[in-house]
């Protein structure tokens, strides 16, 4: 019977973990090797190693109504997108008003996971720790894995031919925290993603001039959507999810497409991705389109070689006197205290695991790695379901069927949709909304459900776990993204 359970790391997914073992009556012990909780939204002027860092002005993506724990809404009072100051405040409000603190130790590192001799038996690991010098060994029955995925740095330099006699100043994206030192420069960033666009808008507001590279290109969705509301609450329903899964795949790209392009048309901004109906997560962005019509930022193709003061570019076209060059090419998943590699097999940066969460090949899934599946909803909900399911997987809930290798059937890669998946953890532990008995008993409530945002809180309305405010936080949800 599982009863203890180590948590890996302090962020928003540990702080999840931390709080569903103690409502499931478990013993978690979570272990932060840094002084405080957070994780990737705990500002730090310098990156600091084996810890994920942002630069200062991060604003979140997706909007308070959709990101919050599902039974712990935002004051009403804060913005519909917050800087990383004010999310990190809400975390720390979290933690304090479940109590989760006493349970974690900070200035601890884990250095090691093992199974015991006896796993195949009782599922039970062996986690080694560090504090102060000093190494300590526990024995748990469970481990849950919240260590993040922007921790280990992506820089593919090899390729990148010539990057070695570039005397200009190159660096990962994870080391940019501001940008007063690129002053009247000529900078380079490489990579299409969040951190990307984020950097060459905020550079372009400082630098002589910014290139921004791309290979394969990007949808870039801006926060604002129709009438000015968040683009998450309009975009992320339970109605679209179901038009999307019945109209022909074709109509549906079709539909796709066309919603992406109805601010700006990406062919005509050098944004178009390559595979047009790929449903890869999004940029937000709500400055890039108009930072490349003023010229400050200026798009360009795949590097093709760089050369001491300069790079040439695959389209043939030279850009000289380059200062600095910003590799924002994303991170790597890497779990160096697991002694046995082949627990989290990871081939091209993909990993494979039963709905994301469970290692497929453990004799005892006592194993939970929480965070790392994208979708284009947002990670608080989703490390807080995913917990819950792990949680009932440890304890080998009669709603699951023995979960073996055999049993597995495929493990899902990393990339999904949102509700879609959301629905699956949700049916298995016995909290997906019902919609008939919903319109049958409380049709104002089935309507916003179905129709409205697919907020976090419809996963707290019924089932285990239910919290008596949801319909509630559901019905002003509204009111307070106005406010």
């Amino acid at each position: 019977m599982v009863r203890r359970v180590a948590v890996v790391g302090a962020g928003v997914s540990g702080l999840a973990a931390t709080k569903c073992c103690l409502d499931e009556g478990l013993e978690p012990t979570c272990f932060e090797r840094s002084e405080d909780i957070g994780g990737l939204w705990r500002y730090t002027d310098q990156a600091e190693d084996g810890r994920a860092s942002i630069y200062r002005t991060v604003f979140t993506n997706s909007c308070k109504e959709m990101m919050c724990y599902p039974d712990f809404p935002f004051p009403d009072d804060h913005p519909n997108y917050m800087h990383n100051t004010r999310l990190q405040q809400y975390i720390c409000k979290y933690a304090e008003h479940f109590d989760l603190l006493r349970h974690i130790r900070f200035k601890t590192l884990v250095t090691k996971v093992k199974k015991r001799p006896d796993f195949s038996v009782t599922g039970q690991w062996e986690v080694v720790t560090q504090k102060d010098g000093k190494e300590e060994t526990a024995v748990f029955d469970a481990v849950m894995i919240c260590s993040g995925h922007h921790v280990y740095p992506n820089l593919p330099l090899t390729d990148f031919p010539g990057i070695q006699k570039f005397k200009g100043h190159y660096f990962h994206s994870r080391e940019y925290k501001e940008p007063e030192k690129f002053r009247g420069k000529k900078v380079l960033i490489i990579g299409l993603g969040n951190s990307g666009c984020d950097i060459a808008v905020e550079l372009s507001t400082v630098a002589s001039q910014v290139y921004l590279s791309s290979r394969s290109g990007s949808w870039v969705m801006s926060r604002v959507w129709n009438n000015g509301y968040p683009w998450d609450m309009l975009v992320i329903t339970r109605f679209w999810t179901w038009l999307g899964n019945i109209l022909p795949r074709a109509l549906s790209d079709w539909l796709y497409v066309r919603g992406m392009n109805r601010f700006f048309k990406h062919e005509n901004f050098g944004l178009m991705p390559l595979n047009r109906t790929s449903r890869k997560e999004p940029v937000f962005n709500d400055d890039l389109p108009s930072r490349i019509a003023c010229g400050v930022v200026v798009m360009k193709p795949n590097v093709k070689e760089f050369r001491e003061t300069s790079v040439l570019f695959q389209d043939g076209t030279v850009q000289d006197d380059v200062d600095a060059v910003v590799f924002a090419t994303g991170y790597g998943y890497s779990y160096p205290f697991l002694e046995d590699d082949s627990i989290i097999k990871s081939r091209d940066n993909q990993v494979s695991l039963y709905k994301g969460i469970v290692p497929p090949q453990l004799e005892k899934p006592t194993m939970a790695v929480i965070g790392l599946v994208q979708s284009l909803g947002p990670i608080i909900p989703t490390v807080d379901l995913q917990c819950r399911w792990a949680v009932k997987v440890f304890q080998g809930s009669p709603s699951f069927p023995l979960l073996s290798p055999q049993r597995y059937g495929n493990s899902t890669t990393l990339q999904t949709d949102y509700i879609t998946y959301m629905d699956e953890l949700a049916s298995a532990i016995g909290v997906k909304p019902n919609m008939l008995k919903l319109l049958l008993t409380d049709p104002r409530l089935a309507l916003e459900v179905f129709f409205g945002p697919c907020s976090p809180y419809q996963f707290r309305l019924m089932g285990p776990g239910k919290w008596s405010g949801a319909r509630k936080a559901i019905l002003t949800q509204w009111d307070r993204t106005l406010q």
